[in-house]
């Protein structure tokens, strides 16, 4: 039997949750059917709408695994199943689910497919942009929910096709409303959260980008597979070439007005969309010798930092051709300009050493445009460029040349009346010296060998008697003779090994540098293997690089080991010995990301466990003081009534039962508090959103504090709440604020309506919350600012544990207030203390007249 061809695997892609992926999913999987394709469904997940589960009418469904965990019943998709069923097409939802510990052989869904795709099943699976490895962050600030379910990306990027479902915020929201997304009860808290408008905004922005970014390298790898060298102007793309020289900055801000950065980065800046600017690249091409012409470590790392400052980014690539590196970086990068400076070589530099590289690139460029920018450093550069210092190709062929060349030369200068009158023999010795000594630095020891032979023999048939044969009639002559030979071949010598060690030294600061321009983008956050192999490809100037788990058996390719079971695998040209040992050193880097990732990837898995964990400690910590104390106030009181011993008087009966009736509604509180904290973390709160007023909930909010100054309320409009919930966030508001009040100061509650929304201000004249605040936190929490660890559950400000209270006041006051589409807000209190800002949205429209913008009591 030949090997099973591995299966394709097709993602759809979307920005939030409800775009109609599953819907576009099952769709195709209809349409496949009707085609005469065997397709089944593995596992996907309607979330009870009608819509789609009508999608499944006609499809074949694998019968899902059911498995045991933690006292509850949970289903799985049957991945033996569905390999021995052996389909041509798996329908498999949610890339980023992490399977029931127990339900497989495989901890996350992705696994599964893998194993589909390797046993020559097409997969067409679907995934929302927050579940994206290298997003994770970026969605979790914006939306200020972490994903805990991940996926790398290059797990998606492998994919064959990726499909973007889009649908506008307003059309989501829409949808949302209409109740075709969530469960009616969780409506309102849906759109008052995760699917507020600008949330969505950002998040479809994300996935655009992200998408973009992909079909740019599908574009690149198309052009590769196809030979396309030539350039396509999809967009503006500015290579700039850097030299290290101090014209650097210079060229990069030239580049980044051509690029047209300045007006996108502002408009990123200035919090508006980001505008369409061309990309900037900047490059400086390293020889693999280390040889380069006023190049500054120094000054490349301003100059990095410059560049990434704009929005550009820096790349480093090996190339002995400077010319033929610049443009092969900027073809294989699809650029349309090209920007270099003009050489700083003088007049007479530029005559003896030739045309310099901006002349060659620009007859190299093909239809790239190229531009020579002036700077203050034109044509200011040393007499002798280091191009003449290391034997390239010319050199090698030019120093034996000059060996015979020149001695001839100097022997006709010599020859002239003018000269034979006025110079002796021991200054014609000391010229021919001379002239082997500059044929050594040319082309090296062998090429200062045949001068030396050269001059040593027109030194003998010109100079020394009997001029014009060659013998040696005065013994003081042939001495002179044999001692010019020995020290020009010593001086030829020392010359060679100076620049062999001027090389090594040369080669070795050149992979250093190579070596920190890598680390340097590994700090700055380029470390993700995917950016990682693109560098070393771009850094040789290979062809394609990749990473694989097992090295392939074709003979062209560079293969070398990164880490265990991994091998970085490039193709293009052959990498002499000193690249391969930078090679090595990159291939390090690429297996400890490996190993990272893999670490990561366990840590991902164990932190909800490790979270469940914290919660439980702290909760069994409180709960230790906080529940018994009521319960033992009120068993005490029940006990003694109980008692057959003692006579109590009516009076005396009437304090225990008041003692116990209150402790039974202490504690009936804080277990209401408990569970309407697990609901909202649960996401299983239902509300009875209506319109309230104020005068409605302070009654009864106000109960159990009566000593607060409420101001006027009477204009103040109605709001969108839930009455109950509403009335509980601002009694414990109000109590939190007694609670920190002195004795003789009262809280003042006092409300304001502005732009659509009304706020209820609860001011106390407590202390307020000093420089740093005794609270206490667990060490990964120790960064969160202490604003946001107030509303932080079992954390109580000053108190090094939770002896006066669970803490969980503030907690489930904002918690509740943001399932009603509110806010909750701290502010400091003008005179000491600390003001809690309540804002909630109008029941409906209020016209409010213009001169009043703030309505009740001012603190």
């Amino acid at each position: 039997m030949g090997d099973v061809r591995p299966g394709r695997l097709k993602v759809y892609l979307g920005a939030a949750p409800g775009v109609g992926k599953t819907y576009r999913m099952l769709d195709e999987a209809r349409r496949r059917a009707a085609r005469g394709a065997d397709v089944v469904v593995g596992f996907v997940e309607c979330h009870g709408r009608p819509g789609t589960e009508a999608l499944l009418d006609g499809l074949e469904v694998v019968p899902r695994a059911r498995c045991a965990h933690r006292g509850g019943e949970f289903e799985e998709m049957d991945l033996a199943a569905v390999l021995e069923r052996r389909p041509q097409v798996a329908i498999v939802d949610e890339l980023a689910h992490t399977n029931v510990p127990g339900a497989g052989r495989n901890a996350k869904r992705r696994q599964d497919i893998e194993e589909l795709l390797a046993a020559g099943i097409d997969v067409i699976t679907a995934l929302n942009i927050q579940h994206l490895e290298s997003l994770n962050d970026v969605v979790e600030k914006i939306t200020r929910m972490p994903q805990r379910e991940t996926v790398p990306d290059e797990v998606v990027r492998r994919a064959r096709q990726i499909e973007f479902v889009d649908i506008t915020p307003e059309g989501l929201r829409r949808r949302m409303a209409h109740g075709n997304i969530y469960a009616p009860e969780k409506i309102d808290a849906a759109l008052a959260d995760y699917f507020r408008p600008g949330n969505l905004t950002a998040l479809r922005q994300l996935a655009l980008l992200w998408v973009a970014d992909r079909v740019d390298e599908a574009l690149q790898s198309y052009r590769s597979e196809h030979g396309i060298g030539g350039v396509w102007e999809i967009r503006e793309r500015v290579v700039v070439a850097l030299t290290g020289g101090p014209e650097g900055g210079t060229l990069i801000r030239r580049a980044a007005r051509i690029a047209d950065l300045p007006r996108a980065l502002n408009s990123v800046r200035a919090g508006g969309t980001p505008m369409a600017g061309g990309d900037l690249l900047a490059v400086h091409v390293t020889r693999s010798d280390g040889l380069a012409a006023g190049a500054s470590h120094a000054s490349l790392a301003r100059q990095r930092r410059l560049v990434e400052d704009l929005g550009g980014s820096y790349h480093s690539v090996v190339g002995d051709d400077v010319p033929a590196a610049l443009v092969d970086f900027a073809q294989a990068e699809n650029a349309t300009q090209l920007v270099l400076g003009t050489s700083r070589r003088g007049r007479v530099e530029r005559f003896v050493t030739g045309r310099g590289t901006g002349e060659t690139v620009v007859e190299l460029s093909s239809d790239i445009d190229v531009h020579i920018v002036t700077h203050e450093r034109a044509g200011r550069g040393t007499l002798l460029p280091s191009r003449r210092r290391t034997l390239s190709t010319a050199r090698r062929v030019a120093g034996p040349v000059a060996g015979l060349l020149l001695p001839v030369a100097l022997t006709f200068l010599l020859d002239l009346d003018w000269a034979r009158d006025r110079l002796n023999l021991t200054s014609e010795s000391l010229l021919f010296l001379l002239t082997v000594v500059g044929v050594a630095c040319i082309g090296g020891v062998v090429s200062a060998v045949i001068a030396s032979v050269t001059a040593s023999l027109l030194l003998n048939y010109w100079f020394i008697p009997p001029v014009g044969q060659f013998t040696l009639d005065d013994p003081n002559a042939l001495l002179a003779l044999a001692v010019f030979a020995a020290v020009a071949a010593v001086v030829a010598g020392v010359v060679d090994r100076s620049l062999r060690l001027s090389r090594r030294s040369a080669r070795a600061t050149a992979e250093a540098e190579t070596m920190s321009s890598l680390a340097g983008s590994i700090v700055r956050g380029g470390a993700t293997i995917p950016a990682l192999v693109e560098r070393t490809r771009e850094t040789f100037g290979m062809d394609s690089a990749e990473l694989v788990d097992e090295p392939p058996g074709d003979n062209g390719a560079t293969v070398v080991p990164a880490g265990p079971g991994a091998f970085l695998v490039l193709r293009g040209r052959p990498l002499p010995s000193s690249e391969r040992r930078v090679l090595a050193a990159f291939a390090a880097h690429v297996g400890s990301a490996v190993e990272r990732a893999r670490l990561a990837e366990a840590a991902a898995e164990v932190e909800p466990v490790r979270a469940a964990d914290r919660m439980r400690t702290a909760l069994l910590r409180a709960v230790g003081h906080d529940l018994r104390t009521p319960l033992a106030a009120g068993w005490a009181a029940v006990s003694s009534l109980r008692s057959r011993d003692v006579e109590f008087s009516d009076e005396d009966r009437d304090e225990l039962l008041a003692t116990a009736d209150e402790s039974m509604a202490k504690l009936n509180r804080l277990v209401e508090n408990l569970l309407d904290l697990s609901r909202l973390q649960a996401g299983a709160l239902t509300l009875n959103l209506r319109a309230t007023t104020l005068e409605e909930v302070l009654p009864a909010a106000l109960a159990d504090t009566p000593e607060v100054v409420v101001g006027d309320l009477e204009e103040i409009p109605a709001v969108l709440a839930d009455p109950p919930l509403l009335e509980r966030v601002i009694a414990n508001l109000v109590g939190n604020a007694a609670r920190h009040s002195p004795a003789d100061r009262k809280v003042l509650l006092t409300a304001s309506a502005h732009a659509g929304r009304v706020e209820v201000r609860v001011v106390d004249r407590g202390p307020g919350l000093p420089p740093s605040p005794k609270l206490s936190a667990p060490p990964e929490q120790a960064g969160t600012p202490v604003r946001d660890r107030l509303f932080e559950p079992f954390q109580r400000l000053g108190d090094t544990d939770n002896t006066t209270g669970l803490g969980l006041g503030l907690a489930l006051s904002r918690g509740l207030t943001e399932a009603m589409d509110g806010t909750l807000t701290p502010e400091d209190t003008p005179g000491g203390g600390l003001t809690m800002v309540l804002s909630l949205p109008f029941a409906e429209r209020v016209d409010l007249p213009s001169d009043t913008q703030s309505v009740g009591g001012g603190v």
